[in-house]
């Protein structure tokens, strides 16, 4: 496969043993991190532009790559959402490299003082910021990713491994060898950033165990049966969502134009992210005025919708929801709809179907929005706005390496700063302890 020596890889493809080559590519991201962790700001955003450049001098290539990979995606019969999450063109290359030099521009949070205190013995203790070490990232259909994630290791001081899907392979295989250029031409290790250059699953199993200890942390990106694979025999810290069942919901006082148009942009503006809304729920109370409305306005925009008896009742083109729907991540043109008891009513079917992902309310009454947001215990939870927001990039974190869901170190938009871990530094003047 073009390109893949370049990720330094060896005979992994060619009839060496999988697990030994593997601890190997984990050996070198180990030396690489240990250098890394050590580059200055200026050396860091170098390398980052440089990445950036090398991108945009290799669009041909990596084009090329892509077009390959969407035609055997598109042989293979994958949905068009599938395909879109997959494609690349000159537009979206350029935003990819424009990503990776707004990360450069980020603050860098490498050696930050967390907190300072002093004890009354006299010691002065220091919480400072540190790279977290080399981060494995296992992802399908996004080629995208693979800039991402590695350029936000590189500014976070870490080392990256990356394990594309089949269907991505090519496609991520030759942005990760523009990355590699633009690292060798800012004076850093190449090595900062790999990827695995096979389709074997085998190999994610073995980033699963560490690799003796290479891997620090895993991010998976992908869908439900990845995640839940991941989650389960991963031995080392996993940041993941399992998946994006997003909802909407429309209070009493929401304004209906308000509501048509985020309520669009939620569920339309691309079906395939896990920020798209996958749940619509409507308060009864303005059932009588919204729920006619927005209902026709997504059929009538290529939406299917599947509702409930209050929502069937609407338009004959609604489907009826079955319970599966309300637990359903369509990634699709597809959206559930249901008609609720007011916040509270929406409250509980969130506390039952929601993977804790992100979450809605439109309405113009400031206190029931603040009981949303306090009471609805998702990583992202907004007011008045389309949870397609749900996105590193339009956090500010110029990229994100993923979502996470769970309640320990990071959660929400996986950026430069959840990509840190800390240390103490404690000065001292002599003391012993007594």
């Amino acid at each position: 496969m073009d390109g893949l020596a370049s990720g330094g890889t060896g005979d992994i493809g060619n009839g060496g043993d999988l697990f030994a080559a593997m601890v190997a590519i984990g050996r070198r991201a180990r030396y690489a991190a240990r250098k890394l962790a050590l580059a200055s700001t200026a050396e860091k955003d170098a390398a980052l532009r440089a990445m950036a450049a090398r991108m945009r001098a290799s669009a041909p290539a990596i084009l090329a790559a892509n077009a390959e990979d969407v035609e055997e995606a598109r042989a293979a019969g994958q949905p068009a959402s599938y395909l879109d999450r997959l494609s690349l063109d000159a537009a979206r290359l350029d935003a990819i490299a424009g990503a990776v030099d707004s990360i450069a521009a980020l603050a860098d949070p490498v050696g930050r003082t967390l907190a300072t205190f002093t004890r009354p013995n006299g010691l002065v203790i220091e919480r400072v910021a540190t790279p977290l070490g080399v981060i494995g990232v296992i992802f399908e259909a996004r080629p995208n990713v693979a800039a991402d994630a590695g350029a936000l290791c590189v500014k976070a001081g870490d080392a990256a491994i990356l394990r594309a899907g089949s269907d991505s392979l090519r496609s991520a295989s030759a942005i990760v060898a523009a990355m590699r250029l633009g690292l060798a031409d800012a004076g850093l290790p190449e090595d900062c950033v790999q990827i695995v250059p096979v389709r074997d699953r085998a190999a994610v199993g073995a980033m699963l165990t560490g690799l003796n200890g290479c891997i620090d942390v895993i991010v998976p990106r992908g869908g439900k049966s990845l995640v839940a694979r991941v989650q389960e025999e991963a031995r080392v810290p996993v940041f993941a969502h399992l998946e994006g069942l997003c909802h909407v919901f429309v209070h009493e006082k929401a304004e209906l134009g308000m509501a048509l148009s985020i309520v669009k942009n939620a569920k339309l503006r691309r079906t395939g992210i896990c920020g798209a809304a996958e749940t619509l729920l409507v308060d009864e109370a303005c059932a009588a005025t919204h729920l006619a409305p927005l209902v026709t306005m997504l059929l009538d925009a290529g939406c299917a919708v599947r509702g409930d008896a209050a929502t069937q009742k609407v338009d004959p083109r609604v489907t009826p929801a079955t319970e599966e729907d309300w637990r359903t991540e369509y990634l699709d043109a597809i959206i559930a709809v249901r008609v609720v008891p007011g916040l509270d009513g929406a409250l509980d079917h969130i506390a039952e179907y929601s993977s804790s992902h992100t979450e809605s309310i439109l309405t113009q009454d400031g206190a029931v929005a603040e009981r949303f947001l306090a009471e609805v215990d998702s990583a992202i939870v907004m007011h008045n706005a389309s949870t397609q927001f749900a996105d590193g990039g339009e956090f500010g974190f110029g990229a994100e390496i993923g979502i996470a869901t769970g309640r320990m170190h990071a959660r929400g938009p996986v950026g430069v700063e959840q990509l840190t871990s800390f240390k103490y530094r404690v000065r001292g003047s002599g003391q012993t302890r007594p």
